[in-house]
Parts: C-alpha cells; structure tokens; sequence
C-alpha cells in the first residue's frame, strides 16, 4: 500500500533553512544536493513508513507514535495517520533536540 506523505508547513520551512544555510556557508550545489536527498528521503517514505526508529527523546518520555528517518546530520520527524506519513520536522540532529521537539510538536 502507497502512502501519501504530507510536510506541514514549518517542515517545510525547515527544509528552505538549511538549503540557505548550505549557501550561505558552503555552496549552492551543495546546498540543492543535501535538499534533493531530504525530499528523496520524505518521498521515500511513501513506502514502509514503519521502518523509522522512534526518536530517543520521545520513547525516554513514552511517547511512541512518532518516527524519524537520517540523512545526516539531519532528521525527518513524522508520524503516520491512517495512510498517511505527516511530516512534522526536517532539522539538525546536533541541535537540543528535546527542547525543539517540545516546541514543535507538542504545541
């Protein structure tokens, strides 16, 4: 079964952040590279969504139903809905990642 992945709005966001921050601080094809494997990555995700690991900082506070995928050092926070994968977060794994997780999904 095919499911219909869908990025809210500040995931979205997210993904336009680090391709200007690429630029700014490297390159733009590089930058347009790390952007094209994220959006593979979330497109990807239309097939076995399940394979996600629960995030750490999640399960330690036993919250189960969300799932993350890597391409690093970014993470892909999503939680499947019925047929559907909403993506929530495309974000830096080396940020504090429980405090932004709070924030974001929890508001």
């Amino acid at each position: 079964m095919a499911f219909k992945v869908f990025l809210v709005e500040d995931a979205e966001g997210d993904i336009e952040d680090i391709h200007a921050y690429i630029t700014a601080h490297g390159s733009f094809e590089r930058a347009d590279g790390v952007v094209d494997a994220l959006e593979e990555l979330c497109a990807s995700l239309t097939e076995l969504p399940e394979r996600g690991n629960v995030p750490k900082e999640l399960k330690d506070i036993g919250i189960t139903d969300y799932r993350e995928l890597h391409h690093n050092p970014y993470r892909v926070i999503y939680r499947i809905i019925d047929e559907t994968v909403v993506i929530y977060c495309v974000i830096d794994g080396r940020r504090d990642m429980e405090s932004l997780l709070q924030r974001r999904l929890f508001r």
